[in-house]
C-alpha cells in the first residue's frame, strides 16, 4: 500500500475505494534543496505530505525572513489562509533539503468528499491539527521566554535543530542568531 495511505490510516479509517480514490490524486513530486514549493503570492492549491525532506513556512517583513513554521516526513503542509479565502498568501513554502514529496490538488480532493465521507473525516482531522498547532505556536510566542521556546522545540521537533540553518530557527524562535548561540552555548 502507498506509504502515505498508511500514515493517513494511522489517523482514521479509510474504505478500500476511498483509500484507492485518495491514492489515485496523490502526485509524486522532487524538489531540489533550497527551492520554494510555493512562492510569497501564489494561491494555496495544493497540499503537500513530505515523503522525504524537510520544508518551512515563511513570510517577510520590514525587510526580514521570517519562518513560521517547520514540517518534515508526513507532515501536511499548506497554506490554509490562502486555500481556504481562495486568495494569494503573503507566505512561501521552501523546502530545505532535496526532498520528495506527494501533492494533492485540493480541487480533486474535494470532488471526493461528497463519494467518501471517510476522506472528508480524515482531511477535517488533519486540518484541525494544523489549527491547534497554530495556535500552540501563537501561545508559544505570547507566553513563553526565547529560552523557553527553545527548549520546547527541542523536545517537540528535535530534527529541526539537527537539519535546520540557525538562521531559520532564530527567526522561528523569534530572536537573533546571537541570541540563539548564547542559549545553545548555556545548554553545552
Amino acid at each position: 500500500m502507498h506509504p502515505l495511505i498508511n500514515y493517513f490510516l494511522t489517523l482514521s479509517p479509510l474504505s478500500t475505494s476511498s483509500a484507492e480514490a485518495l491514492e489515485a490524486i496523490c502526485q509524486p513530486t522532487s524538489i531540489a534543496r533550497n527551492q520554494p514549493l510555493q512562492s510569497i503570492g501564489q494561491t494555496c492549491k495544493t497540499l503537500y505530505f513530505l515523503k522525504k525532506g524537510m520544508a518551512r513556512i515563511y513570510y517577510e517583513k520590514d525587510g526580514l525572513d521570517v519562518t513560521e513554521g517547520f514540517y518534515g516526513e508526513f507532515n501536511m503542509i499548506a497554506r490554509a489562509e490562502s486555500l481556504f479565502a481562495g486568495k494569494p498568501s503573503q507566505k512561501g513554502i521552501q523546502v530545505l533539503e532535496d526532498s520528495e514529496l506527494w501533492s494533492i490538488d485540493t480541487t480533486q480532493l474535494a470532488s471526493l468528499y461528497e463519494g467518501h465521507r471517510d476522506i472528508e473525516r480524515l482531511f477535517s482531522r488533519l486540518f484541525e491539527k494544523a489549527y491547534v498547532e497554530t495556535i500552540q505556536r501563537i501561545e508559544n510566542l505570547q507566553f513563553h521566554a526565547a529560552e523557553e521556546r527553545y527548549h520546547l522545540l527541542e523536545k517537540e521537533q528535535p530534527e529541526v535543530l539537527k537539519r535546520a540553518p540557525l538562521k531559520f530557527i532564530a527567526s522561528y524562535l523569534g530572536i537573533t542568531q546571537v541570541s540563539l548561540s548564547r542559549i545553545r552555548a548555556k545548554k553545552s
